[in-house]
């Protein structure tokens, strides 16, 4: 293996340096912010409300704009918000899955080869011409993640995307995800306020007041966590 490969190998997907970001009117809400999310992982992103875990994420997918400090981001990028209603628009699954696709100069043979094949990976290939309407939550928030699959994006970046479900549909969709980065090298963040999620993540990062301070071995943070009587996590 050449250095080049080497290096290709250890460069994270994600690197945040010295992120800085207010609200109108002077609220902070993150501050010197630093992270870096290793290629072809899945990682978790634990806080109490208000530590800025929602605004990292979006400074990440470009939907808001730092103040100061440095976002390295491999592209594509997905996203997939809390509330998925958010976020499909058009009428069926595989219209939504395709709607992504509108900007690349693809023919309609191929527009549908990426759309099964998203489908597929998200286990829902029966449902292509399914109403989004008669989704359940979990089925949506896959679609969603279908969407991203089929623009061929190499990061996805999860906004607690369980808050809405039963548990059942919860596991079954963090076990998805683990699936897709393993299966397919994606590299994944995903905000969460669940403990029980942390089991199936490589890695997470601990937010507090605009800051990583602990991150590593999920379930070490598990059990730090556990064991504060102040946490709200």
């Amino acid at each position: 293996m050449n250095t080049a490969e080497t290096d290709a190998m250890v460069q994270p997907a994600i690197t945040v340096r010295d992120l800085c970001f207010n609200w109108p009117g002077g609220a902070s809400v993150l501050q010197s912010c630093s992270l870096d999310v290793p290629k072809g992982e899945f990682w978790m992103l634990l806080g109490t409300n208000g530590s800025g875990k929602s605004t990292l994420l979006r400074l990440l997918a470009g939907l808001l704009q730092p103040e100061s400090g440095e976002i390295q981001i491999v592209q594509p990028v997905g996203f997939v918000f809390q509330n998925p209603d958010h976020q499909l628009v058009m009428p069926t699954v595989g219209a939504d899955v395709a709607f992504g696709l509108v900007e690349e100069k693809l023919s309609i043979a191929q527009v549908r080869a990426r759309v099964r094949e998203a489908l597929a990976a998200v286990n829902l290939q029966l449902l292509e011409r399914r109403p989004i309407y008669a989704l359940s939550g979990g089925q949506k928030q896959r679609i969603a993640i279908a969407g991203a699959i089929a623009r061929q994006c190499e990061v996805l970046l999860l906004d607690e995307p369980t808050a809405l479900l039963d548990p059942d549909t919860q596991l079954d969709l963090v076990v998805q995800v683990r699936h897709l980065v393993k299966s397919r090298g994606l590299t994944a963040l995903w905000v969460t306020h669940r403990l029980d999620e942390l089991n199936y993540c490589d890695g997470a990062f601990l937010l507090e007041q605009g800051q990583v301070v602990d991150q590593g071995e999920p379930e070490r943070l598990k059990q730090r966590l556990m064991q504060e009587p102040n946490s709200a996590i």
